[in-house]
């Protein structure tokens, strides 16, 4: 994955509250931190199908915005991975916004620790997740190291792009309307499984166009280049954090019908059909096995 070198990053796509305090949530107020230990290796916690609630007294630390000294360019995307990051929500709200009519932009919250979120205290344990409360995906960058050492995926800068595109998939689900209505069962066929799939497909789905969608700055393409290098990194990452993977991994047995998120084969099944389509309609796993 290379970034255009001369593109300018927005930096108010993301705020930085690393090494701030996570503070207190009120008494029935959600915690992240209760789920068990299956869903919080597992990609792509949604705060509001975990059952959290938003009525928490604490408000969040004042955040700041990555330094725009530290993230200029493109070219700085193509070497620091703060910056890459950035760059990568850059191009997805970018290709949302095409894509969407009336797209509301979400901000990514970078921090370590624990963090106090409109879903409740959010931790690092739980892994990357996305707030329907706040419109807000939380990111602790040190997950893209667990990836590799903890969970055995090759990692890769376009495994950490996955990761984050998929949060971002949520968030187009909640301003969609998807998240409305589910129930709140487990298992292989349950509507928090679909709802995963869903959101690793529209991670395709901009994988696809993200080397084809002009930024209104400069008229060009953030990404400039995307290997089947990358899209590979992409499909071991959704491999690596399947129900049946981490479910032998941690308990020696698979249990489908305690699956939250789906079997990595399924997961890589719905990336790739959101990648070779490029299209969003095809993404209904609501109605389709």
């Amino acid at each position: 994955m290379k970034f255009d070198d001369e593109a300018g990053l927005d930096n108010s796509q993301v705020e930085d509250r690393r090494g701030m305090s996570g503070g207190k949530v009120a008494v029935g107020g959600g915690v992240l931190g209760v789920i068990g230990l299956l869903v919080a290796l597992a990609l792509g916690v949604d705060a509001d199908d975990l059952g959290l609630s938003g009525d928490s007294t604490t408000a969040a630390a004042p955040a700041k915005a990555v330094e725009k000294s530290d993230c200029r360019t493109g070219a700085d995307a193509n070497t620091k991975d703060d910056c890459r990051i950035t760059a990568v929500v850059n191009s997805l709200q970018n290709f949302w916004d095409s894509e969407l009519d009336g797209y509301t932009p979400a901000k990514t919250v970078y921090f370590t620790g624990t963090v106090p979120t409109a879903c409740g205290k959010g931790s690092s344990d739980d892994g990357p997740f996305y707030c329907p409360g706040d419109n807000k995906v939380y990111l602790d960058l040190t997950f893209f190291k667990e990836l590799r050492t903890e969970y055995g995926a090759s990692g890769g800068p376009f495994a950490q792009a996955y990761v984050v595109a998929h949060e971002y998939g949520h968030h187009v689900q909640n301003l969609l309307g998807t998240m409305d209505d589910l129930d709140d069962d487990k298992g292989a066929h349950s509507d928090s499984v679909k709802l995963e799939l869903q959101a690793d497909c529209y991670a395709g789905v901009w994988a696809k166009h993200a080397t084809t969608t002009p930024q209104k700055s400069t008229g060009r393409p953030l990404i400039s280049k995307l290997s089947r290098a990358d899209i590979n990194e992409a499909l071991d990452a959704a491999a690596a954090i399947g129900d049946d993977r981490l479910q032998k991994q941690y308990e020696g047995k698979v249990t489908p019908e305690t699956w939250t998120h789906g079997s990595s084969a399924q997961r890589q099944k719905w990336f790739t059909t959101g990648y070779t389509t490029g299209d969003i309609d095809a993404c209904d796993t609501f109605r389709t096995r």
